[in-house]
């Protein structure tokens, strides 16, 4: 009876861990499905698969969601036993560099083009033909897949039509009469890009075709300010607090930051971050100071 009650317990801890990945990440997986016509589905469960839920030694030191190996890689790499002993994995500033490196990889490898003939709402066509194309050795590698896309009833997120229509129409490629556009990333369940030298609120409106007004709001700045390169822009209204990820986690102020750039750097609203930390406007932010996040 004892043992039965562990068994449960930890089956119970698994699947809150399962279902809580699924939706931090649901987001980027509709996202990947639009642009690169990946069910995400698939997307989610090899995520769930391979990364152990992003608690794996792969996702937590490299942010690799999908145990992708090197293969010619000239960023940052991670080693950890596999197939053979210290194989070498790429490592990625962010989760979200992840599944977008997963979804080139698959679009771009010779082995994976059959699948993309298959429909969307082929979840089952598409675990088959990954395990059949080599993805992985595991026997039972699509059996799994299809079990936590069942489970879990990943399925729902295939049809959708448009997560975000600005989302659909300018990021399927990057350039637009010859001009190389800003890539749009996901973080904190809101879009954003990296100002390039000379952008402006205007440019950047014109570009994805929104308000320049709107986006300077929703960065709490005023729209004639000049950006500075590498500068993030979000191009939705900030959050309230940070992602679920740093419950609990204090950002400790470097020398350079202030209120704004850290508000920035999280996809906080200024005003949330002074209220949460009982602090004032006119507050002295010192290097060493400890911030809650959420």
């Amino acid at each position: 009876m004892l043992v039965f009650a562990a068994t449960s317990q930890a089956q119970s801890k698994w699947n809150e861990r399962y279902q809580q990945y699924i939706n931090q990440y649901k987001d980027i997986a509709i996202e990947q499905m639009l642009r690169w016509k990946i069910p995400a589905s698939i997307t989610l469960a090899q995520g769930v698969l391979e990364s152990g839920a992003g608690q794996s030694e792969l996702a937590r030191r490299g942010n690799n969601h999908f145990g992708i190996k090197c293969h010619g890689w000239t960023g940052r790499k991670v080693y950890h036993d596999d197939d053979e002993k210290n194989d070498c994995f790429r490592a990625y500033p962010s989760a979200y560099d992840s599944f977008e490196d997963h979804s080139r990889f698959l679009a771009n490898g010779q082995r994976y083009r059959s699948l993309f003939s298959l429909k969307l709402t082929d979840y089952k066509g598409w675990a088959r033909g990954l395990k059949s194309a080599g993805y992985a050795t595991n026997p039972r590698y699509a059996d799994q897949l299809i079990d936590l896309i069942q489970l879990y009833k990943l399925y729902q997120y295939d049809t959708a039509k448009s997560y975000d229509k600005f989302m659909a129409e300018h990021t399927r490629d990057h350039t637009i009469n010859g001009q190389q556009l800003h890539p749009i990333k996901i973080y904190n369940k809101n879009y954003y890009l990296v100002a390039r030298k000379g952008d402006t609120f205007r440019s950047i409106g014109k570009e994805i075709d929104i308000s320049y007004r709107k986006i300077a709001k929703y960065n709490e700045r005023d729209k004639n300010d000049q950006l500075t390169e590498g500068e993030i822009v979000w191009l939705k209204k900030k959050q309230t607090k940070a992602p679920a990820e740093y419950k609990g986690h204090l950002h400790y102020v470097r020398r350079g930051e202030s209120m704004y750039s850290i508000a920035q750097k999280y996809g906080i609203r200024l005003k949330s971050l002074y209220k949460m930390n009982k602090l004032s406007p006119d507050y002295d932010l010192k290097v060493g100071d400890a911030l809650k996040l959420r």
